[in-house]
């Protein structure tokens, strides 16, 4: 067995099935195993590697911030120029009213505090979320994640949650009373399958939770940074957001999160209500700030709308009729093919990494799509390309 394999399988926990193969390097959309082996990548890490693997701006940032300072002296105590640059770049692009940015080190902890905080701003304790949800793998992230299944193998979770079908504006408003204090929801499902909500949907929950005193949670960790062909999938929205949460995307690959928040909202936290050790280290700021740069420097907003039109046109184009082929759908860069059959999937990944791609299977039958956000045309084409050929396999 290779030994990197060996080392892996017995001194990790086996929280994972592994693939076997054991990944040495990697550029842009393209990774190479150590013996050399060439894969696509159309998973970005699970959607981190936005700007691609190794890009030379993530690099530069690293080698750049780390002969400076790599964790500053009393961390959040004392101010950072890395901190201070990310947030002149970040405010202005959040949706309108969120002036007020918290670092984090992860998604599913921007999630937990997000909570966290709205119970105590509220003074109310019960939380709303959605069925077939995710909104992380701590234990608050994991009680609102709408998934039995993640779930109910933990006694320990909190059990003030209550569960309502997504894109569902009558359930929330017969759900809402006095005593929720916050009501969490992704703008488009990732893991969920990318479920995409009616138009009006987010403008109505936004709403209905002012009207009630319920602080409106929203979870754009997978869906911001440009994956779905804007800046935030609530970008251009008419909507008040209390908590914006975000991770992924933001680092590049670099282990970062974030939320943020309205002054009102501010206004109602004070010094200890929250810490971390890692809150807006020096080196994660730096490298989400060259991420932003490119971003925005190369138009990805547009690259990335434009880039998953043309994936949508492909994928239904050669698969769409096809009788183990239930739906696709997506938005930008972040698309979902759903098999009628679990079984089909799993081959189709594994007929995936046969023809040199790597795609993410969620929910059992479905199967995401979602490479870095700068693929080119051509490399597109040909991941699309090696997708419907495995199915084509699949097919006989």
């Amino acid at each position: 067995m290779n030994k990197v394999m060996q080392l892996e399988d017995k001194h990790n926990i086996p929280f994972f099935n592994k693939q076997p193969l054991v990944i040495e390097k990697g550029s842009g959309v393209w990774v190479t195993t150590d013996d050399g082996k060439v894969f696509l990548d159309f998973t970005s890490g699970w959607a981190v590697t936005s700007i691609g693997h190794a890009h030379p701006a993530i690099t530069a940032a690293l080698i750049n911030q780390s002969q400076k300072v790599i964790q500053n002296p009393n961390s959040g105590l004392t101010y950072s120029p890395a901190r201070a640059m990310l947030l002149e770049k970040l405010v202005p692009l959040l949706p309108s009213d969120l002036t007020r940015v918290f670092f984090t080190n992860s998604g599913a902890e921007s999630n937990d505090t997000a909570i966290k905080l709205a119970r105590k701003i509220t003074g109310r304790s019960k939380v709303i979320t959605t069925s077939h949800s995710f909104h992380g793998r701590t234990t608050t992230a994991l009680s609102v994640t709408g998934s039995k299944e993640k779930g109910s193998r933990f006694g320990c979770l909190d059990h003030d949650v209550e569960f309502i079908p997504f894109n569902d504006v009558k359930a929330l408003r017969l759900s809402l009373d006095e005593s929720v204090a916050a009501f969490i929801v992704e703008p488009i499902q990732g893991e969920g399958g990318v479920n995409i909500p009616d138009q009006g949907y987010l403008e109505a929950a936004s709403a209905i939770c002012s009207a009630n005193g319920t602080l409106f949670v929203v979870d754009e960790i997978q869906t911001g940074f440009c994956r779905t062909g804007k800046f935030f999938a609530t970008s251009d929205l008419d909507i008040k957001i209390d908590f914006l949460t975000m991770a992924k995307g933001l680092g590049g690959g670099f282990p970062i999160g974030a939320f943020a928040v309205s002054e009102r909202v501010a206004a109602g936290l004070e010094p200890g209500d929250h810490g971390g050790t890692y809150c807006g280290n020096p080196l994660a700021c730096a490298v989400a700030s060259a991420v932003i740069d490119v971003l925005i420097t190369e138009n990805i907003e547009q690259h990335c709308a434009a880039m998953g039109q043309l994936a949508l046109q492909k994928l239904n184009q050669h698969l769409s009729n096809l009788p183990v082929i239930r739906e696709i759908r997506g938005a930008g860069l972040l698309i979902c093919v759903e098999f009628i059959d679990d079984h089909d999937a799993d081959k189709v990944v594994e007929l995936c990494l046969d023809n040199g791609l790597f795609v993410t299977k969620t929910q059992s039958n479905m199967i995401r799509i979602f490479p870095a956000l700068n693929v080119t045309e051509e490399e597109l084409q040909t991941g699309l390309e090696r997708f419907t050929l495995s199915v084509e396999v699949l097919m006989g």
